[in-house]
């Protein structure tokens, strides 16, 4: 699976295209920020954190049957996700 051009970028995540259409990256970012976007700073580990922890949720809705967009965990800070319209 190629990661390919960036589509959004917000306070938290940024989102990727692949190379196949149905499927998208989101890429975790250690980015935090405070007082409306006025501070913005790094904070270590916080993409890894996040990233493992919404893997750890999707996960859990699957198994109860509710279904999500959450395909696999990628890497620490990369998780690959169904295209929602």
């Amino acid at each position: 699976m190629e990661k390919r051009q960036e589509l959004y970028a917000g306070k938290a995540k940024s989102v990727y295209t692949t190379d196949d259409p149905d499927l998208l990256v989101l890429n975790f970012r250690d980015d935090t920020s405070a007082f409306d976007g006025k501070k913005v700073e790094s904070l270590a580990r916080k993409g890894m954190v996040n990233n493992i922890f919404n893997a750890f949720i999707m996960e859990r809705l699957q198994e109860a049957g509710i279904p999500t967009h959450f395909v696999k965990q990628l890497s620490n800070t990369e998780s690959l996700v169904k295209r929602c319209r």
